[in-house]
């Protein structure tokens, strides 16, 4: 993990650390464990705001946070599903112009 990604949770709100006499930031095995957890979130393309949104699911699990980050990532899973879908058809789309082009040349 590089410091500029951790400095990045910080400033975000979605990690902290304490510091030591010289100004160091040190995480403890909770910090290292959430910044597995961050880096999940990021890899499957969240952005930091819905992340900072599942972040009460994290803190203080309940039925009720529970409902609310899966409802949040359905509907971040929607929006992923629309776009792959525009761009299939813009692929499509490509494909058809490139077919197009190389039968106009072979003519």
């Amino acid at each position: 993990m590089s410091t500029r990604s951790l400095r990045y949770y910080e400033e975000q709100g979605l990690l902290e650390s304490e510091r030591s006499a010289g100004g160091h930031r040190h995480y403890g095995e909770e910090g290292v464990e959430r910044v597995a957890y961050l880096q999940r979130l990021y890899a499957a393309g969240l952005s930091s705001q819905t992340i900072i949104s599942l972040i009460p699911c994290l803190e203080s699990p309940s039925a009720a946070t529970s409902d609310g980050a899966f409802e949040r990532l359905a509907e971040e899973r929607d929006k992923l599903t629309a776009h792959i879908a525009g761009l299939t058809r813009t692929l499509e789309s490509l494909n058809q112009l490139i077919d197009a082009n190389r039968d106009h040349r072979a003519s």
